[in-house]
């Protein structure tokens, strides 16, 4: 059984350093580094990955039954996570256009 406060924790971590990845990856692009900036994107990936699976063991834990305490340090996590993603998206599209 994954605890709580380390699994929101785990979520936060991770989906943080993944959107700060994402960042410097625009950077690069800005620059011209575009290879860097490729890479930057798939380090932020294994981050969100991170972040995902932890979600994910406690979705399978709450089954739906409301097994979970829902906590504003849960939102929170839930916040960081949502927000990394969407800035991975468009990170990826931002880099397309500095390719152009």
């Amino acid at each position: 059984m994954v605890v709580l406060e380390e699994a929101v924790m785990e979520i936060i971590v991770n989906a943080g350093q993944s959107r700060s990845l994402c960042f410097e990856a625009l950077h690069a692009a800005r620059q011209g580094n575009f290879d860097e900036a490729k890479n930057l994107l798939r380090e932020a990936d294994g981050y969100s990955r991170q972040a995902h699976r932890m979600q994910t063991k406690l979705i399978e834990q709450d089954a739906g039954e409301a097994k979970q305490p829902m906590t504003l340090i849960m939102v929170h996590a839930q916040d960081h996570l949502m927000n990394s993603l969407l800035a991975r998206e468009l990170c990826e599209e931002i880099l397309h256009l500095y390719q152009r």
